[in-house]
């Protein structure tokens, strides 16, 4: 009996998958490192690394010993019962995040629901009413996920069109604006803000470390909670293990998902004393969230991030690929505004929609994601080569090179 054709996939998303997304134009089968293959044998660069997910790459070693093993060991019992590795991750985060607390959940979109219950149980001990102290100020352009609470954090409109009435209690206001943050933080009425120390999705924008400094004094003076977003721009991502930690700030909760896996699903978030009593048995809880398998993915990561140095290693050879992507501004000025971002998380900010430029790149080797409508968005897995990067440079140079602007 022959295997399924190429065209398999795409004949059953086409008869099965719901529309959300767009049609997916090619099917992958293998990865290994920072390489992937459709069905058809065309190899590629992965620079999108599934969202920023998979941070050691394709198929590492370590990680599929560590998950292979533990699924012939362990795979679920849910939290009505205690199961090693998840106590273990905790203590692994906790040590990088300081003490306090963890939940663990399946995504970044529950990992921010985590962070807003939390603000409305810090709000209600804060104002002695539940309902009374609800505000939530988050930044423009923001992405927080898409469940009801994620949408109602994400001024997008099209995130929240089709969805409304959303939840209440969200104030948004400019990134990086310390003046318009501080009108929209009252001491009596807003429970927390959720910002994204990088915000991915809305086009690769930075918050300063002056402004992230700024907006914890706020907090601080007003007993709000400082909750930062780091699903896409932590674990190592940004040449730190948070990308917060080049501001010096110290959230009081942190939402982390995305890369903490490897590629399996994880969310996680650490919460700090006196805030990490605020959930009490009942107040929350998820049937898969921090299983034994999902767990020791978890800790491979962290594992193989430590044995290999790649956080130090990502800070390092950053420097050099950042300059010569700034290059690309200076060979195509009429395609490419700027170079943004930090480590490996950077946006190419186009002049153009940049979804074209995505699917040339595609055509060329290399996989990446479009961000904002304004930003090609590089997103490597932590352990790709400096010979890697370089590939990658020499693949957008081809492309925007050789670009006819419309």
């Amino acid at each position: 009996m022959s295997g399924p054709s190429p065209d398999s996939a795409a004949a059953n998303y086409a008869a099965n998958v719901a529309h959300n997304y767009g049609a997916p134009p090619i099917t992958l089968v293998k990865g290994q490192g920072t390489h992937v293959w459709d069905a058809s044998g065309k190899r590629y660069l992965d620079f999108a690394s599934g969202i920023a997910v998979n941070a050691v790459g394709h198929a590492h070693p370590h990680w599929v010993k560590r998950v292979t093993e533990q699924a012939g060991k362990l795979v679920h019992v849910s939290n009505l019962y205690r199961n090693e590795p998840q106590g273990e991750l905790a203590q692994a985060l906790a040590r990088r995040c300081g003490p306090g607390r963890v939940i663990f959940c399946n995504s970044g979109a529950e990992a921010n629901e985590g962070l807003l219950k939390l603000a409305r149980l810090h709000g209600q001990r804060k104002a002695g009413a539940e309902g009374a102290c609800i505000g939530v100020v988050v930044a423009e352009k923001a992405f927080h996920g898409r469940t009801f609470g994620g949408m109602s954090a994400t001024p997008q409109e099209k995130i929240q069109k089709g969805f409304r009435p959303l939840l209440s209690g969200f104030t948004a206001a400019p990134l990086n604006d310390l003046a318009a943050w501080d009108k929209a933080i009252d001491a009596k009425t807003t429970a927390a803000v959720l910002i994204e120390s990088i915000q991915g999705e809305g086009g690769v924008n930075p918050a300063t470390p002056e402004f992230l400094r700024g907006v914890e004094q706020l907090c601080r003076a007003r007993n709000v909670l400082f909750m930062i977003d780091e699903i896409q721009c932590g674990i190592g991502r940004t040449g730190k293990f948070f990308a917060y930690e080049h501001a010096g700030v110290k959230p009081d909760a942190i939402a982390m998902a995305k890369g903490l896996g490897g590629g399996f699903p994880i969310g996680a978030i650490w919460m700090a004393p006196p805030h990490d009593d605020l959930f009490q048995a009942g107040s929350h809880g998820t049937t898969f969230g921090g299983g034994p398998l999902a767990a020791t993915a978890g800790l491979a990561v962290l594992e193989i991030l430590e044995a290999e140095q790649l956080v130090a290693k990502v800070a390092e050879r950053s420097v050099a690929w950042h300059a010569e992507l700034r290059k690309l501004v200076e060979l195509r000025p009429d395609l490419v505004k700027e170079v943004r971002g930090a480590g490996y998380m950077v946006g190419v900010i186009l002049h153009v929609d940049p979804l074209p430029v995505v699917a040339a790149l595609r055509e060329a080797g290399l996989l990446t994601a479009p961000a904002g409508g304004v930003a090609v968005r590089l997103l490597p897995p932590l352990n790709a080569s400096p010979e890697e990067l370089a590939e990658v440079v020499a693949i957008l140079r081809q492309v925007l090179g050789g670009w006819k602007a419309a």
